[in-house]
């Protein structure tokens, strides 16, 4: 009973044996995948593989650095995929000043204008942030606000930092909004132990597991091509430093995610 809430299965890296990830996906336990777009063509994407397995899901949104593709009929494209019975969510979208590829202004626009978007539809968001977490939660308070003020049910469950990374302080001003904090591949890794720290401070029922894969593969396979199967070993390390069992681990994450994904 696991669940990987962040897996990019539309990238090119799978082309060659998708089939065969899904179907060691499924040996290994994984019921549910959500494959979140970066931009146009791998929203589309993502929402073509859900006829793919049932146990596949999409959410479409445009990632920071893929906002130069972004235009005035951009919104529009993405709600019209949004309609798909099989998108549950917003997203990848947020802010990235790591890589700094885009204009900072124009990525905290495009940013609201996705938030907007997801409060018009009711959907949760898959956020991305690196490096600028100063601007993202403040956008998030805000537009949180709005929903709280609108009566919005979506104040309950707005959405998910994925590939948390940041400070335990970070991560319980995003509970204050009810936010839930996805643990990904690092945190298997032997010096990663601030994120250690993280897991171990915060509560299982905040924490949402997640592959991202292709990338962050969790050892001892680092350095080669993630994938769902994987997300197995970010429960059992998330087990050990909570001192819970992996089943636990496994059910509780998955209750998690089926509550703000509703699917």
């Amino acid at each position: 009973m696991l669940t990987d809430t962040h897996c990019h299965l539309d990238f090119e890296s799978f082309d060659d044996d998708r089939k065969q990830v899904l179907d060691r996906s499924r040996k290994d336990g994984i019921e549910r995948i959500l494959v979140p777009g970066i931009n146009l063509f791998s929203c589309q994407k993502s929402v073509d593989l859900t006829s793919w397995d049932d146990i596949l899901y999409a959410a479409v949104g445009y990632h920071p650095n893929e906002i130069n593709h972004w235009d005035q009929n951009s919104v529009d494209e993405l709600r019209r995929l949004a309609t798909h019975s099989k998108v549950v969510a917003i997203g990848e979208i947020g802010l990235d000043y790591f890589r700094d590829s885009t204009p900072r202004g124009l990525q905290r626009m495009v940013f609201e204008e996705q938030l907007n978007l997801a409060q018009d539809l009711e959907l949760p968001v898959v956020i991305h942030n690196r490096q600028a977490s100063e601007d993202l939660i403040s956008i998030l308070r805000d537009w949180h606000a709005g929903l709280k003020a609108s009566g919005s049910t979506l104040a309950d469950r707005p959405g998910v930092l994925h590939s948390f990374s940041e400070e335990v302080d970070f991560a319980h001003q995003a509970f204050e909004i009810n936010f839930y904090v996805g643990i990904s591949g690092p945190v298997t890794f032997q010096n990663a132990r601030k994120l250690q720290k993280v897991v171990t401070s915060i509560p299982l029922d905040k924490i949402l597991i997640e592959t991202d894969a292709p990338f962050l593969t969790p050892h001892p396979f680092r350095g080669k091509r993630n994938e769902p199967s994987y997300v197995r070993l970010v429960a059992n390390q998330i087990a050990e430093l909570q001192n819970e069992t992996l089943s636990s681990v496994a059910q509780k994450t998955t209750i998690n995610a089926n509550m703000l994904f509703e699917w």
